[in-house]
């Protein structure tokens, strides 16, 4: 399926249906008087989110959408039925924006959500409404009430606890695909990855989060250089980043800087959240190369890196309990209690870590 993030759409609610005028005539009953009904409420339209969804494709290919008119009063005082509603089923995470796409107006940000926005107008009344000690056979009665209509903006923002930001070719779908059952397509290029990917990580059975790949960020990417910014806003609602660093290029601090930078620039509170500093695919250095390329990334980022390789497994668990410390902290829970110092003494098991 094809993933879409945003998408414009209309939408419509119904107008309400019109009053009857109608008397009553039957056999035996001179005078019956007026007997019109009401007119029914017009559709309203509803917006809510629900699990299964991670695109909002449905909306490229469809995007007018109008309650239904309520229907019209009758004779012998029956009132019209209300229009039907409409429902916009969206993704978890979706926030609906005004037209001038700065404005949220509602952040569908859990399961179940359903928020009202637009209602349906109100029916008219029928001349039953308007008789009277001195109109006792009013002829007119009040058509419906128009309904509401509005253009609005659909942009989802993907519900993750942890977010992977790098480089083009940094190896965060190799990281994804070992620490989840994601299967992100990997191969030696850059912008591999052109769509944001989500994968589950289990630590253990009480021990779970959900992690975010989204396309490399260049240098200029706040500019809309490469893909832009355009896909930081999915992990934006993210506890933590994870920072992959390849540590195979020839300098691993400016490819630190140009990430760091690209997220301040972007704002949205990117540049201030935690960040774990990982140096990757160190399985094809020499041991002095690691430490080197680690002294010379630790020396500006004020950290020790971790050293990890998607491909062996090493260090991947530290980075792991590290994002699940930040993830627990998030949720106001206390992290698990621990006898490490710092990320680079965490332990790994032989062999490296397996999902």
């Amino acid at each position: 399926m094809k993933f879409l993030d945003q998408a414009k759409i209309y939408i419509r609610s119904g107008n309400g249906g019109g009053g009857s005028v109608s008397f009553r005539r039957e056999k035996f009953i001179p005078e019956g008087g007026p007997d019109g009904g009401d007119g029914g409420r017009g559709g309203d339209v509803w917006i809510e989110a629900v699990e299964g969804l991670n695109t909002l494709i449905d909306y490229r290919y469809r995007q007018h959408f109008r309650a239904q008119t309520g229907h019209h009063g009758q004779g012998r005082q029956m009132h019209g039925a209300k229009g039907d509603d409409v429902v916009l089923k969206v993704p978890v995470g979706t926030e609906v924006l005004d037209e001038d796409k700065d404005t949220v107006l509602v952040d569908m940000d859990h399961a179940g959500k359903r928020v009202r926005l637009l209602a349906g107008g109100n029916g008219g009344w029928g001349n039953t409404r308007f008789k009277g000690p001195v109109n006792r056979a009013p002829t007119h009665a009040n058509p419906g009430q128009e309904g509401e209509e509005r253009w609005i903006w659909l942009r989802l923002k993907l519900i993750a606890d942890v977010g992977l930001a790098g480089l083009p070719n940094a190896g965060k779908s190799t990281f994804l695909a070992a620490v989840s059952a994601a299967r992100p397509k990997v191969a030696d290029y850059p912008f591999t990855t052109l769509t944001p990917n989500l994968g589950v990580v289990d630590l253990s059975a009480t021990e779970r989060f959900v992690i975010a790949d989204i396309p490399g960020l260049i240098e200029g990417a706040h500019e809309g250089a490469g893909l832009g910014t355009r896909f930081l806003g999915h992990v934006e609602r993210t506890g933590c980043l994870i920072h992959l660093i390849d540590a195979t290029q020839d300098d691993v601090v400016e490819a630190w800087r140009i990430i760091r930078g690209e997220l301040e620039a972007y704002g949205q509170g990117l540049g201030d959240k935690p960040e774990i500093l990982a140096l990757n695919k160190v399985d094809a250095l020499t041991p002095e190369l690691r430490a080197e390329q680690a002294a010379e990334l630790e020396a500006v980022a004020g950290r020790t890196p971790v050293l990890v390789s998607g491909v062996s497994g090493e260090g991947v668990t530290a980075v792991l309990r590290a994002a699940w410390a930040e993830v627990l902290k998030r949720r106001g829970e206390a992290p698990p209690s621990d006898d490490e110092d710092d990320l680079g003494q965490i332990e790994t098991a032989p062999g490296g870590w397996a999902p």
